[in-house]
This record gives structure tokens, sequence and C-alpha cells, in this order.
């Protein structure tokens, strides 16, 4: 009797298995820094420049947009293939708005503090220009996965800015850095409360004109990093 053939198994080259994984890493980690929402591609700066004046105001802020960017950037990618492109803004207006709406309703039930601190600019999440720009850059051109790590490192860079600059200005506006005030933490505490820089604090930094003024500073120091590394590797 002869034996039966034994059919051939392809495997995955583990070489092009660690290239796949590379490239969600690339995808996931890239908006943290080389496309910084804030620091690179200077989009989002209305809540950037309004909602900074605290250190909490501005990180409820960014864990607002994280959520918000994540769903949004999923959501596009899995009705992507359904979706003609004559109804392609309209339809991210949709989804955008809707997310929002709801999220805004947790807000105002679980973190009413939070809610008072942002104000408008949570509905104004739904015009936010980063959100819409990877919408439709990314998530409406690759799958689920890719696009779901693409709006998470997105927001996290766009938080993480949003964040030093609210601790800029705070720490050096009013001498401290309040927690538990805003975010429902369940405690509060006083950051450098003890170290006597009060009366070394510049006002002006927790109103309106500081936020131009730590956004403008931060930016050229980053901007300066960035083209020092540059000239590092050439």
């Amino acid at each position: 009797m002869t034996e039966a053939k034994k059919v051939p198994v392809k495997k995955i080259p583990p070489k092009k298995a660690k290239e796949k994984e590379a490239s969600l890493t690339e995808v996931f980690t890239k908006g943290i820094w080389k496309e910084n929402g804030i620091f690179v591609m200077v989009l989002g700066m209305c809540p950037a420049l309004a909602v900074t004046s605290t250190f909490e105001g501005a990180f409820g802020m960014g864990i607002l947009v994280m959520i918000i960017l994540t769903l949004t950037n999923t959501t596009v990618s899995s009705i992507r293939k359904f979706v003609p492109n004559t109804v392609r803004i309209p339809s991210y207006v949709i989804i955008i708005a809707t997310e929002v709406t709801v999220l805004k309703m947790v807000v105002d039930a679980f973190a009413p503090a939070l809610a008072t601190e942002l104000g408008v600019f949570i509905a104004l999440i739904t015009v936010n220009c980063v959100i819409f720009g990877r919408a439709e850059s990314f998530a409406s051109k690759n799958k689920v996965i890719p696009s779901m790590l693409d709006g998470l490192g997105v927001a996290l860079g766009f938080a993480i800015s949003l964040s030093m600059i609210g601790f800029v200005r705070e720490l050096f506006g009013t001498g401290t850095i309040q927690i538990g005030q805003v975010l429902p933490l369940g405690f509060e505490y006083t950051l450098f409360g003890g170290l006597g820089l009060e009366p070394y604090a510049y006002s002006v930094l927790v109103q309106p004109p500081g936020a131009f003024l730590v956004i403008g500073f931060l930016l050229a120091l980053i901007t300066a990093l960035r083209q020092t590394k540059k000239g590092a590797k050439k």
C-alpha cells in the first residue's frame, strides 16, 4: 500500500510575525510623540487653551478625549465598508456626537465637579479636529485593531500634552497642585504645598494669556529637542 502524501503546512515565519507586531506597536506609539496632536501637529488647541488652568481639569479632559477618540476610531473602522463616501463626514458627526452625549451624561452623574470645571468644552469634543482627523486619515482606511490602537495612542499623547500644560500653569501660577477637587478620587491632596512657592507664583499663568505663554514655551522646548535629536542622527 502506498502511503498518503502529507500536505505541507505553511507556517508564518517568526520574522514576519515580529514585523506585524512591531507595526502595531508603531501605530500605537507614533501618536504619543511623532504625531503628537498639540506639540507636533498643533491641533486641538481650543481645549489646550481653555481647560488647562488646573492640572486636574486638563487631566480630566485628556481622559474624556481618550475615551471618545478610541471609541470613534473603533466604530468608524467597523463600518468603513458600509458607509458611502457621499455621507462619510455626516456619519462621523453622528457617531462622535452620540458618543460625546452619552459620555457627558455619565460625567454629569458621576463627576459633577469635573462637568462644572470643563463646562461646554465637554460637548465641544464633538468638533475636536484631532478626533475628526484620525477618523478620516486612519480609521476610515484601516482595520479595527490598528484603528483602535491609533486612537488610543493619539489620545494618550493629547492627554499627556494637556496634563503638561495644566501642570505648568497651575504650579507656576499658584505655587501648588490640587488633587481631588475636580476628579472623583475620594480624597484631596495638595502637592508642593510645603515648599513655600506661593509668594513666587505668577497668577497670569492661570489666566487666559497664561495659556498662550505656557504652550508657546513648551512648544519651543519640544521643537528644539526634536531638532537636536534629528541633528544627532545625521
